[in-house]
């Protein structure tokens, strides 16, 4: 007993450390790093690779009737997978096999996911440069150009226009009334909050062409009497809408109410508490929520369809006639047996893309500051004000205490 009194007022005080997978007799293991590779992991990786490439290759090659460039693929990552948990096993226990394992799965699900868009984005682009290589493939219409004509005839300039007017007016709805219904089912609830946050969930798998027949019934049967970009901007609304109020409701849910509860300690209303708390603490959410719903209804086509119908011609009037999109013009291109009309229809898809990436990048570059962060011109509006104040300040006289008494 005494020397276990010794060794305990001998020990320092200090900060215990932490050990990750310690043993149940009582000997605890290696520390175990959850990020990063030392030495040893980055060779069972690099040897698991190899070492299963190998075996698929042999069994491809020698001891099995096998054959396929994707039957080697899936027998080398599992032959993978076994021998690099064989190699953790080796010097680790349990918990450090299966987070590596689970690591090693988490990754290769990341790089196809991110090998299939890059593989997506090029093989469009490859098939587009055709048309894209002609600067009048931009500027000019297909009002006079036909599907046996030359890729320097004719362009989707039409088609850009309608996208951008379609999708503003569609923006112009979404966002105020979307935004609004969050605010409404955070700030307000109730028992009519709860059966709208349930419609709004149930509309996030609506197909998008009943949106379109929806529209087509209500707005073109019975009011306009014609396809017009003004239907096909409602068509479109309707399938963005959902998105937005389900996703800038869970961004403001994430608000800590301590904020609240700080402004309504210094008198604020909660409607003044909303607009200059929640929502410029929320900014950033609340952008990537009308990205995902610009992103949802910026390629969709059956509603197009259904809505707005094909021209070839420019029309900027959303009220009157037909306004084709790009979405919908890479439909009516690709249809067609002709290369030239396929290589145009891969160039639109191209230009499709570069358009959404624009609207994207600029969206981040309006939204994506972080909750206070001031930008340039309001940081210097910022500074001029307090230069007036100081000036106003040292304006004014202090009063003369002698002449007081």
């Amino acid at each position: 007993m005494s020397d276990l009194m010794t060794e305990v007022v001998s020990t320092p005080a200090t900060a215990p450390r932490t050990f990750l997978g310690a043993g149940l007799d009582g000997e605890d293991e290696a520390q175990r790093e959850v990020r990063g590779f030392t030495a040893r992991q980055r060779f069972d990786l690099v040897g698991a690779g190899a070492a299963g490439a190998a075996l698929a290759a042999l069994l491809f090659g020698w001891f099995a009737p096998l054959s396929g460039a994707i039957g080697w693929v899936v027998v080398a990552f599992l032959a993978f997978l076994g021998l690099y948990v064989l190699l953790i096993s080796l010097d680790s226990g349990l918990e450090e096999v299966k987070d590596r394992l689970s690591a090693a799965l988490f990754s290769t699900a990341g790089v196809i996911l991110f090998g299939v868009l890059v593989f997506v984005v090029v093989y469009t682009i490859a098939r587009g440069v055709e048309a894209l290589s002609h600067p009048n493939f931009f500027v000019q219409t297909m009002q006079f150009a036909g599907p046996l004509d030359a890729l320097d005839i004719g362009g989707v300039a039409h088609a850009i226009v309608g996208t951008l007017i379609q999708i503003s007016i569609a923006l112009l709805i979404t966002i105020p009334l979307g935004i609004a219904t969050a605010v409404f089912l955070n700030e307000v609830g109730g028992r009519f909050a709860r059966f709208v946050r349930t419609v709004s969930d149930a509309m996030t798998a609506l197909p998008s062409v009943v949106a379109g027949l929806f529209v087509y019934a209500a707005v073109i049967q019975g009011i306009t009497h014609e396809r017009s970009g003004i239907a096909a901007s409602l068509a479109i609304t309707v399938m963005m809408l959902p998105i937005v109020i389900r996703s800038s409701d869970v961004v403001l849910r994430l608000v800590p109410g301590n904020l609240r509860e700080a402004s309504y300690a210094l008198g604020s209303s909660k409607w003044r508490t909303v607009w200059h708390v929640v929502l410029p603490t929320s900014r950033s959410g609340l952008v990537t929520a009308v990205i995902l719903g610009t992103a949802r209804g910026i390629g969709e086509t059956s509603p197009v369809l259904l809505t707005s119908g094909v021209s070839a011609a420019m029309n900027t009037n959303p009220f009157k006639g037909p306004m084709i999109s790009l979405p919908l013009q890479v439909f009516d291109f690709v249809r067609s047996p002709e290369p030239t009309m396929v290589a145009r229809g891969f160039g639109t898809a191209t230009v499709l893309l570069l358009l959404v990436l624009f609207l994207f990048a600029t969206a981040r570059a309006l939204g994506g500051r972080a909750p206070g962060e001031l930008s340039p011109r309001q940081a210097s509006r910022a500074r001029a004000t307090s230069a007036r104040d100081l000036l106003r300040i040292a304006s004014k006289k202090l009063p003369d205490p002698v002449l007081e008494n």
